[in-house]
């Protein structure tokens, strides 16, 4: 029961959907359960992709079938996904641009990340983003229905391995009185990333069935491309991470793992 409550409080904390009345008297907090809802990450990107998923597939039975058609799905499906998480992990790419593009030094970096007014860097990283992300989609729609919604679905579980690898691999180097995620960075349980895996592997088995395992092979490699990145870019640019930073390593997991499975389509 303990499982469920964790997944709860996570489902709460990074979703829109709500966690109320006597369910979250019986879910409970304290940050010890925060840290330990981490493991939980995978597990709430099921909830999210099964709705962007949704969105793509009844979008595309519904509009002309061509390439316009299925862009206009995508930016529904993205559009879903976005509103659903509150653009939780988006603020965090477009923090995390605005400290790193203008910031010369780790502590001017860690400072830019506290202004929550987005800047040049931080619009630029949105709009390509999130562009990518839906041109991805789009061509990966077109390979047909089921493919478009098992690629969204997955990469939006096992994106979210990518922020818990980062918080076994680095220290929490933000300032603790303007923290957004520091119950859930200080300590993450030993066991956390186990729990994660767990979450993830179905995802990694439906891109087996639906892309075969070539198509599987090509998207984690996307996927391991982008966590490298970021945890030398991190290590080498802020000694640690930040909430934000857990964002961007999300977002950007995504992407290489869309990048990846488009790249391996024949």
């Amino acid at each position: 029961m303990n499982a469920l409550r964790h997944f709860l409080l996570a489902l709460q904390f990074f979703t829109r959907v709500p966690v109320t009345g006597r369910l979250a008297a019986w879910v409970g907090y304290s940050p010890d359960m925060l840290r330990a809802s981490s493991a939980h990450f995978p597990g709430i990107g099921w909830v999210v992709g099964a709705v962007g998923a949704g969105v793509l597939a009844a979008a595309l039975a519904l509009l002309p079938a061509d390439p316009l058609g299925a862009l206009v799905a995508a930016l529904l499906a993205t559009a879903a996904t976005v509103w659903l998480t509150g653009a939780f992990h988006e603020d965090g790419l477009a923090d995390t641009a605005d400290g790193l593009g203008g910031g010369t030094t780790r502590e001017r970096a860690l400072e830019i990340m506290k202004d929550s007014r987005i800047g040049s860097y931080g619009a630029i990283a949105l709009v390509l983003g999130l562009g990518l992300q839906v041109a991805l989609l789009a061509l990966l729609a077109q390979q047909g229905a089921m493919r478009g919604a098992a690629a969204l679905l997955a990469a939006h579980v096992l994106s979210r391995l990518g922020p818990l690898v980062v918080m076994r691999r680095l220290p929490y180097v933000a300032d603790p009185a303007h923290a957004k995620a520091k119950p859930i960075a200080d300590a993450v349980p030993a066991g956390a990333l186990p729990v994660a895996v767990l979450w993830s592997l179905p995802a990694a088995a439906l891109l087996a069935w639906m892309f075969g395992s070539a198509g599987l092979a090509a998207a984690l490699v996307g996927w391991m491309a982008a966590l490298a990145y970021m945890l030398r870019l991190l290590g080498r640019r802020l000694q640690g991470f930040t909430g934000d930073t857990l964002g961007a390593t999300q977002q950007l997991g995504m992407l290489g793992l869309l990048l990846g499975l488009a790249l391996g389509l024949p």
